[in-house]
């Protein structure tokens, strides 16, 4: 496969994507981005998000809901794709118990109309956002692909992996070229305000307590933003027919140093409110990772330390 110059992005204003859209524009490469700009949090913080890309033009932006099927046809009859990255989602596991109606008709429709639509005009390679939700409950690991991944616990990790099925019925059925990521607790600049470093860190500068569910000794494969968006475009450059691949650091930190972590950087002592585990919540998520090096070349290498003072650095030039 040709290395794609033309890419669709959804969910181009968000967390990732923006951060995505970026690093394609620095390659040189023509982004069309796609997003309803969803009320889930400040519209004002993805435009921001995107400024930068704006400025490019290579790049154009349309406002467009990935359930509109009619919009979406149109934008995939006028552009011509050569990938297409589907990033956008309903997402939040505590939030997705509340509107579990909601989070299958975005996440589990409207990628079925994107799948269609790439399938129907050929050509496009289509890299999928998945998440390690999918993985459930579990005391062991490191995680990998190959687990069983059949007893989600949250409407949000079902919906993403009714998704992962949904690809893989258009690559056998269509040849659709499908490369779906599972992302391991993405942080760094342009987090969203629910992500549990950036929440944590604007109670503390506040001199508010943070709330901590259960007794902090959970654990996250935390991933930084850069490494990530780095797997999404070795990705995007490899057909790999049908694949599903971790995106993770490869390493585990607990929740507690995480706060010690932003304690350091904010130069601050947390106030923690200590709370009951939720509902939905799983107790540790750790990628696997040796099969996206050895299909992808894929080697994260930004330490917990690094990252968190990259992030910290951009939350206090924030409005």
């Amino acid at each position: 496969m040709s290395r794609p110059q033309r890419i669709l992005v959804t969910g181009a204003a968000g967390f990732i994507g923006s951060s995505l859209v970026d690093r394609l524009l620095a390659e040189g490469r023509q982004v069309v981005g796609l997003d309803s700009f969803d009320p889930f949090y400040d519209e004002e913080q993805k435009r921001r998000n995107l400024e930068s890309a704006q400025g490019s033009g290579e790049f154009r932006l349309h406002q467009v809901d990935i359930r509109d099927r009619e919009r979406v046809d149109q934008l995939f009859a006028q552009e011509s794709f050569d990938a297409v990255v589907h990033l956008a989602a309903l997402a939040g596991v505590r939030r997705s118990l509340e509107r579990p109606a909601d989070y299958v008709d975005v996440n589990i429709h409207g990628t079925a109309i994107l799948l269609d639509a790439a399938a129907r005009r050929g050509g496009s390679h289509f890299v999928f956002g998945s998440s390690s939700s999918v993985y459930g409950e579990r005391s062991d690991g490191p995680f990998r692909e190959t687990d069983s991944v059949e007893r989600p616990i949250s409407p949000y990790a079902a919906t993403k992996r009714a998704a992962e099925l949904l690809a893989h019925t258009f690559h056998h059925a269509h040849g659709l070229s499908v490369t779906c990521l599972r992302f391991f607790t993405v942080y760094g600049p342009r987090q969203r305000p629910d992500l549990a470093i950036r929440k944590f860190a604007e109670l503390m500068l506040r001199g508010q307590a943070i709330p901590v569910y259960g007794d902090g000794s959970s654990l996250r494969d935390f991933t930084f933003v850069a490494d990530t968006v780095d797997g999404i475009v070795r990705a995007l450059d490899r057909d790999l027919g049908f694949s599903i691949l971790n995106l993770g650091a490869g390493r585990t930190v607990s929740v507690k140093q995480v706060i010690e972590t932003l304690e350091k950087n904010l130069e601050t002592v947390a106030r923690i409110e200590w709370l009951p585990k939720q509902t939905g919540d799983v107790s540790r998520t750790w990628a696997n990772i040796d099969a996206a090096k050895e299909s992808l070349g894929y080697e994260p290498n930004t330490q917990l330390e690094e990252g968190v003072g990259a992030f910290v650095e951009w939350l206090r030039k924030q409005p």
